[in-house]
């Protein structure tokens, strides 16, 4: 393995000769496999965008009528009713730890950016907090991980397939981010965990069949064996965050069954992954603003009634989406109004069966505990509570045409906004970011330049009447670089958003083309 650039503190102890050789490892084993299934992701929206259709697969009919259960949750994976997530800095790796959430989601993918520091010292914050050992100073205030409570259980989310480390190189080819995020997590931490009483626990982003759930699999199976780790101590928690994947939720907690501990309603991605994956196949699959796309539009409904009833069915835990609202110490009206949104939202998820439910802030911890704590009691989950004889259609999943409301001028203005600026902040290495009292990652910017993009390309009136274009866009582009200010901060980002909203050839991510700008600042300097 060669070409590495070692930046930020500490790196030696993360890029050490033996973690290097089993990331190469683990890309000489399955990068090959990973560049198929990424390639047979296309073959299959290209079919999508000839029919306009997706339907459950007849040839996996057996798995989803058949018998099974996926292996049962070990000890600290049983109660999940809380899950704090956020990126794996040093200050908010503590803050999780100690924020009374059962469960730490550690975000090395939408909440992180690719930058090189952020790479690897989340994996050093890891590595330290593990053992007991991370620390962090703010001028005169000090943050270390209480001793007189229960601190949150470590799960850690990988990069997506999609997705290379272009610093890291094995052959000469650049190895997937996913491998490298994984690899050096669990070569340097999972005999730790399993020594502490926990294990190597990992969220499992942007899946889009059982294939890719199977490689995982496979890479789990491999890992364990090649470190001596016993079979079966990885657990994994998949997002169901593409709209392929809503249709092999069977398929894919069969394929993890022996490391699957549930699934996840990734509801922002999911959004995204609605409108990418339909973006072309007409007004019936034109949605309204962003913001007005709450949960309770008919094929968000079925699409979490069908992955509480999986999870159960298979004896896996079922946990519910992001509570994204960030508490304001300035203004109290906002907090009463968004706090009662997000404790309804986390009240339907809990009579829905959800087992828990994730928040972005400590602040919100205690609210959604105390509204599973109400349906939950003393037990740990739901899984036991009878399965709800539900099964929701491949039209009702992609039933688009009931969602109420119409795209806005104002709609189309806060996506400009919003992207732009979440942009900008990942160019400089921040992929979580607060706008508007929301916590932002990289998903609210492929909703907000996929939906800008639905509409040029359909023509899409406004309620105005005004048709959006790609003129229009750009001119609003201009206004709110204007009001934002420092236009010359967002020369970059501008053209970054710009480029992934308007163009003709639609980008599957514009993580991939932000990617770039960052590795020619980096050559640059």
């Amino acid at each position: 393995m060669a070409d590495i650039t070692v930046l930020g503190d500490r790196s030696e102890l993360i890029l050490t000769p033996g973690a290097l050789a089993f990331v190469a490892g683990l890309h000489r084993e399955f990068g090959a496999r990973r560049t198929e299934l990424l390639a047979a992701r296309q073959r299959r929206r290209a079919e999508v965008a000839r029919t306009g259709r997706l339907d459950f697969l007849p040839e996996t009919a057996a798995i989803r009528d058949g018998d099974w259960q996926v292996a049962p949750a070990p000890a600290d994976l049983q109660d999940r009713r809380v899950e704090m997530t956020g990126p794996a800095d040093r200050k908010m790796t503590i803050n999780a730890l100690n924020s009374g959430a059962r469960v730490w989601l550690a975000d090395l993918e939408d909440a992180s950016t690719p930058h090189w520091h952020n790479v690897i010292g989340g994996q050093v914050n890891l590595y330290d907090a593990i053992r007991r050992t991370i620390t962090f100073a703010s001028g005169a205030k000090e943050y270390a991980l209480a001793t007189d409570r229960r601190l949150s259980t470590i799960v850690m989310r990988p990069r997506g397939w999609h997705l290379d480390e272009r610093h890291l190189l094995a052959d000469g080819v650049p190895v997937a981010g996913s491998l490298v995020d994984f690899g050096l997590y669990f070569f340097h931490n999972a005999a730790e965990l399993l020594a502490r009483g926990s294990g190597p626990y990992f969220y499992l982003p942007k899946l889009e069949s059982h294939l890719e759930a199977r490689l995982w699999n496979d890479i789990f199976v491999h890992a364990q064996d090649q470190l001596g780790i016993p079979q079966g101590s990885v657990r994994a928690t998949v997002l169901i965050e593409t709209i392929p994947a809503a249709f092999e939720m069977d398929e894919i907690l069969y394929e993890l069954r022996d490391h699957a501990s549930g699934l996840n309603a990734g509801r922002w991605d999911y959004l995204f992954s609605v409108i990418k994956y339909f973006r072309d196949s007409g007004r019936d699959f034109v949605l309204p603003d962003r913001n007005a796309v709450t949960m309770t539009a008919p094929f968000l409904r079925a699409y979490t009634r069908l992955l509480v009833r999986t999870c159960h069915r298979r004896g896996a835990l079922a946990m519910g989406g992001m509570a994204a609202f960030i508490p304001s110490r300035q203004d109290p009206e906002v907090n009463r109004t968004a706090v009662a949104k997000v404790r309804a939202d986390k009240q339907r998820e809990a009579a829905d069966g959800f087992d828990g439910s994730w928040v972005a802030h400590p602040d919100l911890v205690p609210l959604c505990r105390e509204v599973f704590d109400g349906v939950l009691g003393d037990r740990p989950n739901q899984v036991d509570k009878p399965v709800e004889e539900y099964q929701a259609s491949a039209a009702e999943l992609i039933d688009l045409r009931s969602t109420p409301g119409e795209p806005t001028d104002g709609g189309l203005r806060n996506n400009v906004r919003v992207g732009l600026l979440y942009v900008e902040a990942w160019l400089r290495g921040n992929g979580a970011v607060a706008i508007d009292n929301l916590m932002e990652d990289a998903a609210t910017a492929e909703i907000a330049r996929s939906q800008i993009w639905q509409w040029v390309h359909n023509e899409v009136k406004l309620d105005t009447g005004e048709q959006v274009t790609a003129e229009l866009v750009e001119r609003i582009i201009d206004e709110e670089v204007a009001r934002i200010g420092s236009p010359q901060r967002f020369g970059v980002a501008r053209r970054i958003f710009a480029d992934v909203a308007l163009a003709d050839t639609y980008a599957d991510f514009l993580t991939l083309p932000a990617y770039d700008a960052v590795l020619e600042t980096e050559c640059a300097s």
